[in-house]
């Protein structure tokens, strides 16, 4: 739970009596109440949503009386209300002495919160600056070693007929979508944009058949689907990048050889054996294609920069052949750089005729590469 959490490795092993618990519950409460954070200390990690958990973290942090803390991506989960929460414990951080190291992408954070920057670009110092000289564009300049015009790709494309009608989709199970009724165009980019818990992720999961549905429909050229499981959605031309890569999109100590093709693995079955060749062949495509950084095929993608984790998630759905393709966050904790690029690929894929439904808790993501939100 909450409480093992925050005094992980600093509970007495000999201590363990009910005061103990009371103790931990109510220092954990007073913590808690002190960076006004609203969540309660008996309830299980597991239970909490993505945002919360985060906040938790940064609470086990600062309740070890620290003199340096290092964030890294600490907003990539948080809704705007929480970031500025978020603020305001740094700032009382900062006010009893403590030094903190923020580490992000989000050049508009960066430049609010610090009162220096260092940039850093392949794994060299290439420049520290006071934050009150720099504006977002000369930071993505040092970032990248070039002058970026735009921060997204021009939209060349026309969506086409209705290729998807979703009908008052509501989901078996609480918290989840309620009454959602939207069209997604061929060749569209459709944003979904809401607050932290607004159940946007569980609304892509309920299309996707991770999450049942009690109520409603989804039509697929006219003809009404069954996306009762994940299996399901693939055969019917669905592909999901989730929201927690690390967690649930990539398979951590696999290589990116088996990372591309794990979703098509029947496609490569010879009687009882896998056919190599056209695995490697399959995984050389994505690589090439997704302009992975990698030293070869067989390396581990927990090795991997998280943009070109992303690229090779993007490259395994895409050897499915997907219809419609549902990303969740799929910038989230990416540099510039690779989040131009990613930006590109999406495109490219609309142009392709595919039909994207994309989440993001940046609206200037949204308004920068939708056609509709």
């Amino acid at each position: 739970n909450i409480m093992e959490n925050i005094w992980m490795g600093r509970i007495p092993r000999k201590r363990s009596g009910l005061a103990d618990i009371r103790k931990m519950y109510n220092d954990t409460k007073n913590i808690f109440e002190d960076l006004e954070i609203k969540v309660d200390p008996a309830v299980r990690m597991g239970e909490l949503s993505v945002s919360e958990r985060q906040m938790v973290e940064i609470a086990r942090a600062v309740s070890n009386n620290i003199r340096l803390l290092v964030l890294d991506e600490p907003t990539s989960s948080l809704a705007d209300k929480e970031v500025a929460q978020l603020f305001k414990i740094i700032k009382k951080l900062k006010l009893r002495g403590v030094g903190i190291i923020y580490i992000s992408h989000k050049m508009g954070e960066v430049l609010t919160i610090s009162d220096e920057v260092t940039v850093m670009r392949d794994g060299r110092w290439v420049s520290s600056e006071h934050a009150e000289n720099l504006t977002t564009d000369k930071i993505i300049n040092l970032m990248v070693g070039r002058t970026m015009e735009n921060r997204f790709p021009p939209k060349v494309n026309e969506p086409g007929e209705v290729m998807m009608r979703v009908k008052n989709l509501t989901s078996t199970y609480a918290p989840g979508c309620i009454d959602v009724s939207f069209e997604l165009h061929k060749g569209e980019i459709l944003g979904v944009a809401g607050l932290v818990g607004s159940r946007r992720t569980e609304l892509l999961e309920t299309i996707f058949g991770t999450r049942h549905h009690s109520k409603g429909s989804i039509e697929l050229y006219g003809k009404t689907i069954e996306n009762r499981t994940s299996c399901d959605a693939l055969k019917n031309g669905f592909a999901m990048l989730t929201e927690e890569r690390r967690k649930t999109g990539i398979f951590s100590v696999g290589s990116i050889l088996f990372n591309s093709v794990i979703a098509n693995i029947k496609a490569y079955r010879k009687f009882l054996f896998l056919n190599k060749k056209d695995m490697e062949r399959d995984t050389d495509w994505v690589i090439s294609s997704m302009h992975v950084k990698t030293p070869g095929k067989k390396t581990k993608i927990k090795l991997l920069s998280g943009g070109n984790q992303q690229k090779v998630i993007i490259g395994r759905w895409l050897l499915t052949h997907p219809e419609i393709l549902l990303m969740d966050e799929p910038t989230r904790g990416i540099d510039v750089g690779a989040k131009y690029e990613i930006y590109q690929l999406i495109g490219k894929l609309a142009k392709q005729g595919k039909g994207i439904i994309m989440v993001s808790s940046e609206m200037s993501e949204l308004m920068g590469i939708c056609d509709r939100i």
